[in-house]
């Protein structure tokens, strides 16, 4: 989705600025497109799940304290995690109905802002709630920008991953507080479902029951991570005990970083990263 400004002062820039924006945190990114170069990537974590108005302050607060923010950019995106989002098959989509679609699945108010993104990639329309007063902030800030859900950004890519394969995966995005499980199969989307969980049993008790409800083999289902684990975590431990075929990711970007500004692994930072 975008929203639309007359700002000429933006296309002089040469940096592109993707800012992804959690109850549970934030992380953006800086791209510099004349030398394909990550040259910022930062996360501020909160001690506890915020409303949204909070979460607009620790925006704001950020935007206060990190000079990189102060430039001008030629592209702004805005990518909204959250569990407030459905997929629905773009043949029996009907935009006069949009609400209809979340409240099959999750508790929405009439006030809420509703809006969707197409996923080309799926035949699918990704109906969801962005954090409005955060899209409010960011124009009244930039201007012309884009604003996607996670999880657009996460299936599109893990299709396009797939496209040529013919076998069955499940990807695991992880992050502190919930994760998403994305089933394909010879290139096609299968599932998609997200996760809260506060224990490892949480954790293995949803990938476990997923893969009972799709008929796979714990023995043979090809499981890959992605986002923030790795194998000292008892959850990839867990996992590990109960699922044969666990791997790890990969993004597969062409970017350049700064050497500060490396992200830790592979496949970490992978919405974040491949919004841009």
């Amino acid at each position: 989705m975008t929203l639309k400004n007359n700002n000429s002062i933006q296309d002089l820039s040469n940096k592109v600025l993707s800012i992804q924006i959690s109850l549970n945190g934030l992380s953006f990114c800086i791209l510099n497109i004349e030398t394909n170069t990550i040259t910022a990537l930062k996360h501020t974590s909160v001690v506890k799940k915020q409303t949204p108005f909070e979460l607009l302050d620790t925006l704001k607060h950020l935007f206060n304290t990190e000079p990189e923010l102060h430039a001008t950019f030629n592209k702004v995106i805005v990518v909204h995690v959250n569990e407030l989002s459905t997929l629905v098959p773009k043949p029996l989509f009907n935009e006069t109905i949009i609400a209809d679609y979340l409240k099959l699945n999750t508790k929405i108010l009439n006030t809420d802002f509703i809006t969707f993104d197409e996923l080309v990639a799926s035949d699918s329309v990704n109906v969801y709630v962005p954090y409005i007063n955060i899209n409010n902030y960011i124009y009244d800030t930039f201007g012309d920008f884009e604003y996607k859900h996670f999880s657009t950004i996460l299936i599109e890519q893990i299709l396009t991953l797939e496209k040529h394969s013919n076998t069955p995966k499940l990807y695991v995005n992880v992050s502190k507080t919930h994760f998403e499980i994305i089933a394909v199969d010879s290139g096609a989307l299968i599932l998609y479902n997200t996760f809260e969980y506060n224990t490892v049993e949480d954790f293995i008790y949803y990938i476990l029951f997923t893969v009972e409800q799709l008929s796979y083999n714990p023995e043979s289902i090809d499981l890959i991570f992605i986002g923030d684990i790795d194998k000292e975590q008892d959850i990839f431990e867990i996992t590990y005990k109960y699922i044969r075929n666990v791997s790890f990711g990969n993004r597969f970007d062409s970017y350049n970083y700064t050497t500060l500004e490396k992200p830790k692994t592979s496949y970490s930072d992978f919405s974040l990263i491949k919004s841009l």
